[in-house]
């Protein structure tokens, strides 16, 4: 049967624990008149063969490792070949950026000191990333990693960090790869801080009262650009989608969090 009318709106969601759930980018993207089809690859659900019916392709975090052996997990590295031969707007974010740059031939690794980025840090985007959208790019953001990744090969850097430099990155068009998490609210940064306060031992993580500080601070930003970031992907898969500029270069989850 032919795609009915409303079948490229449609954003396939890709999530790695149970209890998971888009969160805010999940919340902007019905907002902005998507359908969502969320899907667990790690419990059997199947992945399409093709996007032709999807807007675009969002791949979440989850607290295993890029580097793990899992033939779920080395099936779906494998499969974000679909939305780059398809040209099909695709996001990871921390996780799903490390696979994507995993698929890409880059190592995803842990810091040579040890540290890590759990809670607010500062970013640079660079002049690529102030274009991105009509948004100013946040300067600083929600973290939950340990792990970073080099830029991949004919990839465009459009943030940097201090102890983990590829923040985010663009390749080709559509495709585009945050370590950092714009899907994150209050309660689940509340949530992640008390589950595996652990991690905020570890050399680096901010410690809680950071996080709450920090979200107050900076939270506003991340969610208008969070806003204006998504229409202007999804914009990349429709008629009449936005010119490129043509100047010279330029999971969230309920039970626990990322890595």
């Amino acid at each position: 049967m032919p795609a009915g009318p409303n079948c490229r709106r449609r954003v396939l969601i890709i999530l790695h624990q149970k209890h998971s759930t888009p969160g805010r980018l999940g919340r902007i993207l019905r907002a902005q008149g998507c359908e969502l089809d969320c899907r667990c690859p790690r419990f059997g659900d199947p992945l399409p063969k093709t996007l032709r019916d999807y807007a675009g392709v969002i791949v979440f975090g989850g607290p295993m490792s890029v580097n793990d052996e899992d033939a779920w997990l080395r099936r779906e590295i494998d499969w974000i070949g679909v939305p780059l031969k398809e040209d099909t707007p695709f996001l990871g974010i921390c996780l799903g950026a490390q696979m994507l740059a995993r698929h890409l031939g880059h190592r995803v690794r842990p810091h040579p000191q040890g540290r890590v980025e759990v809670g607010y840090y500062p970013i640079h985007p660079t002049e690529h990333g102030h274009r991105i959208c009509d948004c100013r790019f946040p300067n600083h953001v929600y973290q939950w990693h340990r792990e970073g990744f080099d830029l991949p090969c004919g990839a465009t850097l459009l943030a940097r960090g201090q102890d983990f430099e590829a923040q985010a990155f663009r390749y080709r068009g559509q495709a585009y790869g945050l370590q950092f998490h714009p899907e994150v609210n209050f309660a689940i940064m509340c949530r992640w801080s008390l589950l595996t306060r652990e991690r905020l031992a570890e050399p680096g993580a901010r410690p809680r009262h950071r996080h709450i500080e920090g979200w107050f601070r900076h939270d506003h930003a991340v969610a208008l650009w969070s806003s204006a970031f998504l229409r202007r992907w999804l914009a990349g898969s429709q008629p009449g989608a936005l010119p490129e500029h043509t100047e010279e270069s330029s999971n969230w989850q309920e039970t626990a969090p990322d890595q």
